[in-house]
């Protein structure tokens, strides 16, 4: 299935965390342009909660210059790279946590980005009241610039620490957190990968969605080269009315060039 085939109703953007990173950062934003994006998300691209006012605003530039607009931003979640996934459930790295919130969202206002996420963290250690006070915490600072900070399942085959892995898990969390500007970012590879009905997921919980990120399984390949029913799931998604972005967080595999198309 080509990917220009699915999803033509769908307003994609692409992670520039997981794709295009081949080149400097900040070069990808430039990069999503030319491939004909309009929208980029992020995870937090620096090594600590808040790089300095240069960097930033060198990415800002970067953004800004090649003409798309950021509609996703994770909050600093540790080193990634080394296994870390987040840091407001861990009373070592709450500390951490807290220092980004500020930070982050005022980088995510100023480039009117409207989506916030926030990585739980890594078992065992975790605590669930302290998650939940880091929670309200950025709910309430996003809330200032109108911004939703969403939480997010992972499956436990990639990741085995990680305590929040289904839907109903982060459903929980979000009512027990009680902002409204609280919501599921409903990463339908990871849902999928463990095991969840993600069409009945969409049909029956798509207004607690706050963002969707796709990738196919099994392979975390583009929508396509896997299992997974995507033009289904499009057809689910707009038949439910959710009208956010959807994020392209899957792994470009191969020699050529990256290659989705948009419409």
């Amino acid at each position: 299935m080509r990917p220009q085939a699915i999803g033509a109703a769908m307003r994609f953007d692409v992670n520039l965390s997981i794709l295009f990173t081949g080149l400097p950062l900040l070069e990808r934003p430039a990069a999503a342009a030319k491939c004909g994006f309009d929208a980029v998300e992020l995870w937090w691209p620096f090594d600590g909660p808040d790089p300095g006012a240069a960097a930033l605003a060198e990415l800002r530039q970067a953004i800004e210059d090649a003409g798309v607009r950021l509609v996703g931003l994770n909050f600093d979640a540790g080193d990634m790279a080394a296994g870390e996934r987040g840091l407001l459930a861990r009373p070592e790295t709450s500390d951490r946590f807290q220092a980004n919130i500020d930070v982050a969202v005022r980088f995510a206002g100023e480039l009117g980005c409207p989506v916030l996420n926030a990585l739980y963290g890594n078992g065992p250690g975790t605590d669930r009241e302290l998650a939940v006070a880091n929670l309200r915490r950025a709910a309430d600072a996003a809330a200032g610039i109108g911004a939703t900070v969403v939480v997010e399942a992972l499956n436990s085959h990639e990741n085995p620490l990680y305590p929040i892995t289904s839907a109903g898990a982060a459903f929980e969390l979000i009512d027990q957190v009680d902002r409204d500007n609280v919501a599921f970012l409903a990463d339908l590879y990871h849902l999928h990968r463990m095991g969840e009905n993600v069409l009945a997921l969409i049909d029956r919980h798509a207004g607690r969605f706050g963002h969707v990120q796709i990738a196919d399984d099994p392979g975390r390949g583009r929508p396509g080269s896997g299992a997974m029913p995507y033009e289904e799931i499009f057809a689910h998604l707009e038949a439910a009315g959710y009208r956010g972005h959807v994020g392209l967080e899957y792994r470009h595999e191969g020699p050529g060039a990256f290659d989705w198309r948009q419409g």
